[in-house]
Formats: structure tokens, C-alpha cells, sequence
């Protein structure tokens, strides 16, 4: 006799005996509580018994294959040499010799003024230009996006950039990566945005007061935000230079307060909010790399988070859907920036001003966990169609992303004892290359930069 499939012939009183009670709205409180005692306990993996998280030390062997580009032998002599160095510490007696990242970053910075010019101890940055943003978007759940900008931001610190992530997401993913603590919307962007906001509620009321008309009152938490400056929200992290601007799910009222703004103040060009927040607090001239992990829908916050953006990566996945779907995202993108351009411009020219034109110095969709022996011909297709938009580095999805996972840990953050050498070497490849290509993007927007400021110095 064949088998037949799950869905014949079931019972209608045996499954209305095994619904249950009907759901009410108390039943997402309680789902929530549930999750949030789960969460509770999988987080704790990943911390120390003091309730910390701290991040692994790093031995010989990772140092010099992955961090500073020196031969063993050599680092061990530089070591002996210059004995106020960082000597590392062994778990035996005659064992690996491990340091921490703080370690490595003062190792590193003596190589990079002592060692070969030939070299790249140190990571290329332009004196004088403000530090890059990069933002990791699209509006499709499951591709990764959370995932490639916390290893995009790991890799950047583990190559010697002092980093900053700004988690706009009020799930809260990303801050939960790396340890934030965030109590309410006042620990997140929110505040910065809504002080860019009374700033110019306060330029518009001189305005009226100059007309003979009546200001528009700033109500409590404008004028409290009038007092948060960036660092306020800033959070360190167990990376020594990676900080946080966290975020949790009050954050999304600003999806709903931001139109409110925008009713009221017309002026106000809620796309310049973010960077210009930022700049003006100090904050892109104290990181070099900023990445900003954007909600998974084109609202308000991805706008600014997508203004801001000096770079913007999409990850996707090699499927139809998939592929899709990012073709829409980037149709939306050029509506939403195209209408707000539209609407500006019609101001600036009858007023002869200089119209407003968006920008960003790289676009790249990057195809994450692939699996090449599935999706290598969809892949290749989506290639010839994209061209150099996508990036030609397959992110695979490898068994060390997902062990990894479990112990709620980026691959970098995962010691490499837990698993076979050989596995670690290939599971954290697939992010190298990743890595490098953001990097060459990266130095070519700073270069590009840097030769301009100097074409106009010399002018």
C-alpha cells in the first residue's frame, strides 16, 4: 500500500481537540515572557560568571596569520627584544602564547612605527577626513544583514580601525551581539534625532518671532533632547574598539513621532538628521568605520540611516525571491530619494540655491549564505544582470557560523580550539573575503577623497 501524504484524512474532532484555547492579546504577553526568559538564558552563554561578556584572547599563531603580517619566528624575537612589549601569557608551562586585543592594538602600533615601510601594519586611513559609514540594508528578513554587519564591524577592529555600530533596528539584534544594554528609546538614536528636530524648531520660531507671529512650542521631549549629545548614548562594548549606539524596541515610536515633526515643521530635512548629529558631536572625526544596521522595511530610520551612508551593502540571497525582491528594494530607494530630491529642487531653484542630489560613493550587493553546489548557476545570472553592483565573493554559509551561533558569538569571537583548525580556517574565510572586499571600497573612497582635498588645497 502507498503511503499516503500527512494531510489526508485527518480527523476533524481529533484536531479541534488538539487546537487548544483560543489566543487572546494576553497571549502575546505571555509568548513575549516566554521569549524573554529564553533570551535571558541563550545570552547567558556568551557570558562570564560575573555577568560580562569578554572577548577571547588571541595566540601567536592567529596573531601573525591574521592581524600582523609578520613570521612567527620574527614576532617571538621582536618580543624578546623590547621586553616593555606585551609578552602574552601561556595557559601551560612552555605553551601558545595568547594576548588580548588591547595587546595585539599596542603590538600593532609598535610594528607599524618600528617595523618594514613595506608593510601594512597599520590600516590606511586619511588624516582629516571624517570617518566612513557604512550601511547594511534591505527590506527582505533572513538574508543575513545583522550577521554581515557584526562580522563586517568585528573584522574592522580586528584590522585596526576604531569602530562604532548603530544599531537602528529596534529588535535589537545587533545590540545584542554585542552586549548593550539599552532601558528605553532615550539610550538609542531617538534623542539625537529629535534634537536635530528642536534645532530647527527653534531656528523656525526665531523666524515667526521676526514676522510678529506666535512661535511653536517645544514640548518636553524636545527640549529634553536639546540636552543628549551622541556620547550620551554611547556604549563601550567587550571590544575594546568597538563602541554602541544600541537600540531595543521603543525605538520604533520614532517611525510614528517622525511624520509628526515633518507635519510640523515642513523645512525640516529629516534626512540630515543622523550625519549631521553626528558631526556636529564629534563623532566622525573619533571612529574610523561607522556601521549602521538599518530595520527591515524603508521607514523613517532606514531613510537616515541610508542618508548617511557613505556605502551601502544589500545583502541578498541566490534565490528568484530573493533576487526579487532586492530588485524592488532598489526600485524603492530610487523613488524615495528621487521624490525627496524632486521636492527640494523645486524650492532651490526658485530660490537659486544649490540643489540637493544624494550620493554615495559605493553600492554592492553582497550574496550570503550560498551554497555552491545549489545556487552557483542562479548566482552566476544574477551576475551577468547586476554586473558590478554585486559583488563577485559569495558569503557561504559554513558549519562554523552556526556553532558559532549557539554559543551567541561571532566567528570571531569563537576560540578556534572548539573546533578543528582546519574547519576554523575555512568557516571564517568565507568573512575575510567579505571583509575585503568592503576594504577595498573602503580605501578607494578615502583615496578618492584625499585626492580631491588636495587638488583643492593646491588651488
Amino acid at each position: 500500500m502507498t503511503d499516503t501524504p500527512p494531510y489526508f484524512n485527518i480527523d476533524p474532532d481529533k484536531a479541534a481537540q488538539g487546537l487548544g484555547q483560543s489566543t487572546s492579546t494576553a497571549g502575546f504577553t505571555a509568548m513575549a515572557e516566554a521569549c524573554a526568559r529564553g533570551r535571558t538564558d541563550l545570552a547567558s552563554r556568551g557570558l562570564e560568571e560575573n555577568g560580562q561578556r569578554t572577548l577571547r584572547p588571541f595566540s601567536t599563531w592567529e596573531i601573525t596569520r591574521y592581524l600582523i603580517p609578520v613570521a612567527v619566528g620574527h614576532f617571538r624575537r621582536v618580543l624578546k627584544a623590547n621586553p616593555d612589549l606585551p609578552q602574552g601569557r601561556s595557559e601551560t608551562e612552555g605553551g601558545a602564547k595568547w594576548f588580548t586585543l588591547d595587546e595585539v592594538l599596542r603590538l600593532r602600533a609598535f610594528f607599524g612605527t618600528q617595523g618594514s615601510k613595506a608593510k601594512d601594519y597599520l590600516p590606511y586611513r586619511p588624516k582629516d577626513l571624517p570617518a566612513k559609514m557604512v550601511a547594511v540594508a534591505n527590506f527582505k528578513g533572513g538574508v543575513g544583514k545583522t550577521s554581515t554587519a557584526a562580522h563586517l564591524a568585528m573584522s574592522a577592529a580586528l584590522d585596526g580601525y576604531k569602530v562604532l555600530v548603530l544599531d537602528l533596528d529596534s529588535q535589537g539584534s545587533m545590540t545584542s551581539v554585542f552586549g548593550g544594554k539599552v532601558e528605553d528609546e532615550w539610550g538609542t538614536v531617538f534623542p539625537l534625532l529629535a534634537r536635530h528636530y528642536a534645532g530647527h524648531l527653534r531656528h523656525e520660531n526665531q523666524r515667526r518671532l521676526d514676522r510678529g507671529e506666535q512661535p511653536l512650542p517645544l514640548d518636553d521631549t524636545l527640549t529634553d533632547a536639546l540636552e543628549v549629545k551622541a556620547q550620551d548614548v554611547i556604549q563601550s562594548t567587550h571590544w575594546p574598539n568597538i563602541d554602541l549606539i544600541g537600540a531595543q524596541l521603543n525605538l520604533y515610536w520614532a517611525e510614528f513621532q517622525i511624520p509628526v515633526w515633518r507635519m510640523q515643521g515642513r523645512g525640516w530635512k529629516l534626512w540630515d538628521a543622523l550625519t549631521e548629529t553626528l558631526e556636529a558631536d564629534g563623532v566622525l572625526d573619533a571612529y574610523d568605520v561607522i556601521f549602521i544596521d538599518t530595520p527591515p522595511a524603508l521607514g523613517y530610520l532606514t531613510i537616515n540611516g541610508l542618508a548617511a551612508a557613505d556605502i551601502l551593502l544589500v545583502p541578498m540571497g541566490a534565490s528568484f525571491l530573493e533576487f526579487d525582491s532586492t530588485g524592488r528594494f532598489f526600485d524603492m530607494l530610487g523613488t524615495t530619494f528621487g521624490s525627496i530630491e524632486d521636492s527640494e529642487n523645486l524650492a532651490a531653484r526658485a530660490l537659486g540655491r544649490e540643489e540637493l542630489a544624494f550620493e554615495w560613493d559605493a553600492v554592492r550587493a553582497v550574496i550570503t549564505r550560498y551554497d555552491g553546489t545549489q545556487q552557483a548557476e542562479l548566482a552566476g545570472l544574477m551576475q551577468a544582470y547586476l554586473g558590478p553592483t554585486l559583488s563577485p565573493h559569495r558569503q557561504d554559509f559554513t558549519a562554523l557560523i552556526g556553532q558559532a551561533g549557539e554559543q551567541v558569538q561571532g566567528i570571531y569571537e569563537a576560540d578556534y580550539r572548539n573546533f578543528n583548525r582546519e574547519t576554523y580556517v575555512r568557516g571564517r574565510e568565507t568573512f575575510d573575503a567579505t571583509y575585503a572586499g568592503l576594504k577595498h571600497l573602503l580605501l578607494g573612497a578615502w583615496r578618492r577623497d584625499e585626492l580631491a582635498q588636495n587638488v583643492e588645497a593646491a588651488e
